[in-house]
């Protein structure tokens, strides 16, 4: 199908074609060397004079000489013969105007100087008789005539296309052309700026655009590029654009090229005056999506925010309405459902049954704040003051799902005994005033005259009895409006005194026993045992409250290790009933500086543990971990001055474990070379230095394609040393860094010792206060008589720094009695 349209009208005026029509004939008449002396009305050089030039040079040789030189003859010869020069000069000055090649204009000239060549050989006749100068005369007139040939052929060559169609075609990639107007010359591009930031632009020649089909929003622009196209001075009446164009292209030959309706061709050229992009440039369909259609989709998809657009496209048509999974999800691009719907799901768990926030976002916008609030600590030196606004938004969730921090326990009336007792860096100032026992104020009243019996059991097991007071606090902030004022060795609600609960603490920890046997030692059951010692989980202080200050080498390890904890609210599955404790150890004073339970063994866990490591004041330059990938980006964010690095045991034992996946267990007997291979694996962490260590790991890793051609499996080998290679080798020249994790796994080895009486945790709360139990007597417990030297006979707390060996607490897990000697108590001022 052709659309033709009326020629330029400046390009072929009556004039210009007449003048075009002389001159070809000229041409074509000195190309055959007809005489123009009478065709056609013009007047050329009779033809007798230049033949009468052979008779006339010999008269003037024999008269006088052959060599003088004649202006007078030069310039007659001159005069007869410039009009055929001058005919092939317009001939070329013409071609090169028809075929827009101006930079070949100098062409012209050549015909000039060869006219003059001959002439200066026809005033000087023994110049002009020389071989070399009929020769260079012979150059000049061939190089016109090549000229001349030559910018026909092309002139010739642009012409032909054009004289096919009576135009220059645009093809569209798909057979169908239009023709579009004679254009003269190669192409062009004319871009003009007015003064009102109008750009006007003119194609002229011959172009192909060539675009992917498949693409929606290529085959938009294509068509509004082709309803921009106008040809110059040409305004019909009708068939006008909105914006008063008169477009080249018309709508019904879009619509056939294409294949889009021409309704929906208006509509975006609607969208485009409007400038209107995001309809034009987003929308994903062929079919036009209505706003009132695509409010309809976003209703009905609101009600079910669960559903994707499947079920909703399918839904819509269940009700009657004619519409394309395409517009569904393009209606949910458009009006921003799908980007808020997947926001969404990423907070939310969005179900039939259930809207709520999932676990793992509360988990790391908790985390968030934990470590803004470290690092504001940190910052400014001490506590910072309390700040409600970024917690604004997790009040509020915890406040929809009825969720809280926990209840504060009611402290014990006797922990300030207790901690004097055991750590005795205060004495009671006894004045015989009463203190009210939570707050400490004076400001009391007694509230009944009649005195209440207390019974307690003594050191000798008989049953004594005691007058006690209830008394009122005054004390406006004192939450505790009563108290009961005991003795110092009583406790509230037990006949049992201290000496009872330190020695059971004492019996169960220092000679690792059971609660059966404690409380047959004590008289009491093995529940009452329990309770006794699980109560110093939240009765003792943390060490950093007892010293304040925090001693490290800078050297940490951290491990994990399950245990089990048959009730949780942890959903249904394989691992319901386990739990892992996080160990926080000073790889060279073996002090347990951090132990905590979580239910999953997950980044979030390993990062909540290291932002309370650092909550407790602690930097650490060096972490040692082993094998789990999890520590590498939350080490690197928590403590970004540390160096991780990761036990070469346990990667040398993971390396071993690879092997025989690969090859099976008996891979020493069926593939000796893969035991060399191991062999050779362990004797590049047995370099001294790096250059060495670093020469035989290549040397391993050369062997790779060997093992692999065999084995495809085998690559699992050498993919996890380069993976964990970086943080192997640091240890190599470092006089800090261990080389592996003994030293966590030893505190791992003795909580074992601990935790196997249990046969694990009743629930989680129950193992959190023994994990605190555990963390006082193991600080303060020394290492037995064939430990190390270095640590033999002391506790970790003492290998920190601390002196601590006078302290009653470090006493009672000695062995000691409880009944100290007075020396006991003197000179105890920790450091």
């Amino acid at each position: 199908m052709k659309y033709i349209t009326k020629l330029e009208r400046g390009y072929w005026e009556w004039g210009g074609v007449a003048h075009t029509i002389a001159v070809l004939g000229l041409v074509a008449l000195t190309a055959m060397g007809m005489s123009l002396e009478s065709l056609g009305g013009w007047t050329a050089c009779p033809p007798q004079l230049i033949g009468e030039e052979g008779e006339y040079w010999k008269r003037r040789e024999t008269r006088e000489g052959a060599y003088e030189f004649s202006w007078r003859v030069g310039w007659v010869y001159l005069q007869r013969s410039w009009m055929m020069t001058a005919v092939r000069s317009e001939a070329l000055l013409m071609l090169v105007w028809w075929t827009e090649s101006w930079e070949w204009e100098w062409l012209c000239l050549l015909t000039w100087m060869g006219w003059l060549w001959r002439g200066l050989g026809a005033a000087w006749p023994g110049l002009g008789r020389q071989p070399g100068y009929r020769a260079m005369g012979g150059l000049w007139e061939r190089a016109s005539q090549l000229a001349l040939l030559e910018l026909l052929v092309v002139w010739v060559g642009q012409q032909v296309p054009m004289m096919q169609e009576s135009g220059p075609l645009v093809s569209l990639g798909t057979g169908q052309v239009v023709g579009v107007g004679s254009v003269l010359g190669s192409p062009r591009v004319e871009v003009e700026e007015d003064e009102a930031a109008w750009y006007h632009i003119r194609l002229r020649g011959e172009f192909e655009l060539h675009i992917d089909g498949s693409v929606e929003s290529y085959k938009r622009m294509a068509i509004i590029f082709l309803q921009l196209l106008e040809v110059a001075e040409e305004r019909r009446k009708s068939r006008r654009t909105r914006d008063g164009r008169t477009p080249f292209v018309r709508q019904q030959q879009l619509e056939e090229w294409f294949g889009v309706p021409q309704p929906h061709i208006s509509l975006r050229l609607s969208y485009w005056l409007n400038q209107d992009w995001r309809r034009l440039l987003s929308q994903k369909s062929g079919a036009v999506l209505t706003l009132e259609l695509q409010q309809r989709i976003i209703d009905t998809w609101a009600k079910f925010p669960w559903r994707d657009a499947s079920w909703i496209w399918k839904y819509l048509k269940e009700q009657g309405e004619t519409i394309t999974l395409e517009q569904v999800r393009q209606a949910g691009q458009e009006s921003g459902w799908t980007r808020l719907r997947k926001a969404l799901r990423q907070v939310y768990v969005i179900r039939v049954e259930s809207f709520r926030p999932r676990d793992e976002w509360l988990v790391s916008q908790l985390l968030a704040q934990v470590q803004e609030l470290v690092e504001r600590l940190e910052s400014l030196g001490g506590l910072t003051p309390e700040e409600n606004v970024t917690l604004t938004d997790l009040k509020a969730l915890g406040q929809e799902l009825n969720l809280g921090p926990a209840v504060a326990r009611r402290p014990l009336p006797w922990v300030y005994h207790l901690e004097r007792l055991l750590f005795g860096h205060w004495e009671l100032v006894d004045d015989g005033s009463v203190h009210c026992t939570y707050c400490g104020t004076t400001e009391v009243a007694r509230k009944s005259r009649k005195p209440r019996l207390k019974q307690y059991v003594d050191e000798q097991g008989e049953l004594r009895a005691v007058e006690v007071y209830r008394y009122y606090c005054h004390n406006p902030h004192c939450p505790y409006k009563t108290f009961t004022h005991l003795p110092a060795n009583l406790l509230p609600y037990s006949r049992w005194t201290l000496n009872h609960h330190l020695s059971a603490l004492q019996i169960y920890e220092w000679m690792r026993s059971v609660y059966r046997c404690t409380g047959q030692t004590l008289c009491v059951s093995k529940m009452t045992a329990y309770r006794w010692v699980s109560g110093f989980g939240y009765q003792l202080l943390p060490v950093a409250a007892m010293f304040g200050v925090v001693r490290s080498s800078g050297v940490v390890g951290v491990d994990e290790k399950y245990v089990l904890v048959p009730k949780n609210d942890k959903p249904e599955g394989d691992m319901k009933r386990w739990m892992y404790v996080y160990f926080a150890v000073d790889c060279y004073t073996y002090d347990l500086l951090h132990i905590e339970i979580y239910p999953y063994n997950t980044k979030q866990s390993a990062h909540a543990f290291l932002l309370a490591l650092r909550a407790k004041g602690y930097q650490p330059r060096v972490i040692v971990t082993d094998m789990r990938v999890d520590y590498r980006g939350v080490v690197a964010q928590v403590f970004s001055k540390a160096v991780h690095h990761e036990c070469i045991f346990h990667a040398l034992q993971q390396v071993r474990e690879h092997a025989r996946e690969v090859y099976g267990t008996n891979y020493t007997k069926t593939n000796p070379e893969v035991e060399q291979l191991l062999r050779e694996i362990d004797r590049v962490f047995d370099a001294r230095t790096k250059r060495t260590a670093r020469r035989r790991y290549e040397k391993v890793l050369a062997q790779r394609e060997t093992f692999v051609a065999h084995t495809p499996d085998a690559t699992a080998i050498f993919d996890f040393l380069e993976r964990h290679w970086p943080y192997l080798v640091n240890t190599i020249e470092s006089h800090i860094i261990p080389s592996t994790n003994n030293a966590t796994e030893q505190v791992i080895r003795i909580f074992t010792q601990h935790y196997k009486t249990f046969c694990g945790f009743e629930n989680i709360d129950s193992a959190r206060l023994y994990l605190a139990v555990f963390e006082k007597v193991y600080r303060f417990t020394p290492f037995s008589s064939d430990a190390q030297k270095r640590i033999r006979g002391k506790c970790p707390l003492e290998l920190a720094g601390y002196e601590v060996h006078k302290l009653p607490m470090a006493q009672l897990f000695r062995g000691l009695a409880l009944q100290w000697p007075a020396s006991a108590f003197r000179e105890v001022s920790p450091t």
